[in-house]
């Protein structure tokens, strides 16, 4: 029954339409909270907030991740996002990231079928932005529904094509108890593991950055 219970349970998500996002993903203590991990060292935080007035769902994500030696600072990535949806449906990212030295700013809206307003490229540079409104923004706390080749880059407003790939349910440690999860893959500008609970909270992630391992743990389960 617990098998055939978590079929559905992923089944479900993988019907779902990318432009609707999975209201079962929302912790129910409104936040989510990783320490990062530059191989064994603490390298920073990734904070999410939740905050739900009738059909309206904001979301708000605050990255901050800072390698020092000794007193100085020999790289920093900070990202600030909010995403904002109605009755389930993305209607507005606003972001600013600094990363590599250089300012990116983000602010599209969803007009009809499009989302239209401004972005960056990687210099920084501002571009005007018209990419579908179906389109999954990469702030990876929904998730990813299987076959999806193309998200919404955060950072810079545009199109990043990606690849998805399935791994199956595996158990892992989270907040020292033994969980069940749904393993993905997903392949774009970085290649991350992503872990999700069966109501499709992430809880875990793993990629590798400038030959560093990245992990980030759940500090708030």
């Amino acid at each position: 029954m617990r098998v055939l219970l978590t079929s559905l349970v992923l089944a479900a998500a993988f019907v779902m339409p990318a432009s609707a996002a999975n209201r079962e993903a929302v912790p129910v203590a409104g936040t989510i909270q990783f320490d990062v991990f530059r191989g064994d060292s603490l390298f920073g935080t990734h904070i999410l907030r939740f905050e739900e007035n009738g059909d309206e769902l904001r979301v708000t994500t605050d990255v901050e991740l800072r390698v020092r030696i000794g007193p100085i600072t020999v790289f920093r990535y900070k990202h600030d996002a909010v995403e904002v949806y109605d009755n389930g449906h993305l209607i507005h990212i606003v972001s600013t990231t600094l990363k590599d030295g250089e300012q990116l700013s983000v602010n599209i809206e969803r007009h009809g079928d499009v989302f239209v307003g401004r972005g960056s490229d990687e210099e920084g540079n501002a571009l005007a932005v018209s990419i579908s409104a179906s389109l999954t923004p990469s702030s990876h706390w929904a998730g990813y529904v299987a076959g999806l080749d193309t998200i919404i880059n955060t950072e810079t407003g545009g199109e990043m094509p990606v690849t998805i790939t399935e791994l199956g349910m595996a158990y892992i440690e989270v907040g020292g108890r033994q969980m069940e999860t749904r393993h993905i893959r997903l392949e774009g500008s970085l290649t991350l593991e992503l872990w999700y609970d069966t109501n499709g909270e992430w809880v875990r992630s793993q990629f590798v950055a400038r030959g560093q391992d990245i992990t980030y743990v759940r500090r708030d389960i």
